[in-house]
């Protein structure tokens, strides 16, 4: 095999290393988000947000004790 024969079979594996990295990545992603998406259908527990509690909540936080 000639040196840019190899070189050039070197490059190709990187690129479908970088594209097999890529393509896992957006999968997770995927996943996740229709994991969310079942959750809020299924209406499953999460943490309560502070954009939902009342006034006056959370606004005074003594730290001293």
């Amino acid at each position: 095999m000639s040196v840019s024969s190899l070189a050039a079979s070197l490059l190709t594996a990187q690129a479908g290393n970088t594209q097999s990295q890529i393509g896992t990545t957006v999968l997770k992603q995927n996943l996740d988000a229709e994991k969310s998406a079942v959750l809020t259908i299924l209406g499953a527990e999460s943490p309560p947000s502070p954009a939902n509690v009342g006034p006056g909540i959370g606004g005074n936080l003594d730290v001293s004790a």
